[in-house]
């Protein structure tokens, strides 16, 4: 297998989307998904399902609250998923929390659980 068509690594994943909402580049970020993807984030009260829901989340939760995420900390726990510790900042302040993630096996992101603090 050569390394273009190499399995995502989900941390690889999850750091581009982040990387994406940091540059408010939201094109890019819903790139990193499946179209029947799921946000599921208790601390808004609210489950985004498919693009128009990732699309949703994106907007009110990073680009409307201005919010930076930097990964403090990783874990593996299967080759399709990632859980990533994230110090959050933006208009609402600061947060803690993680994002579980799970990848397809061609990339792109089939759900994102998050945990904040």
């Amino acid at each position: 297998m050569t390394p273009e068509n190499a399995p995502s690594r989900p941390e690889s994943v999850a750091r581009a989307f982040l990387a994406a909402t940091n540059a408010f580049d939201i094109e890019a970020a819903l790139r990193c998904f499946r179209p029947e993807a799921v946000i599921d984030d208790p601390s808004t009260g609210e489950t985004f399902d498919g693009m128009a829901g990732v699309r949703d989340y994106v907007m009110r939760f990073f680009v409307g609250y201005r919010t930076c995420s930097r990964v403090i900390a990783v874990q593996r726990p299967a080759r399709d998923r990632a859980r990533l510790r994230v110090d959050f900042t933006g208009d609402f302040g600061h947060e803690i929390g993680w994002l579980d993630v799970a990848i397809d096996a061609d990339g792109r992101i089939l759900r994102i659980d998050a945990d904040l603090e």
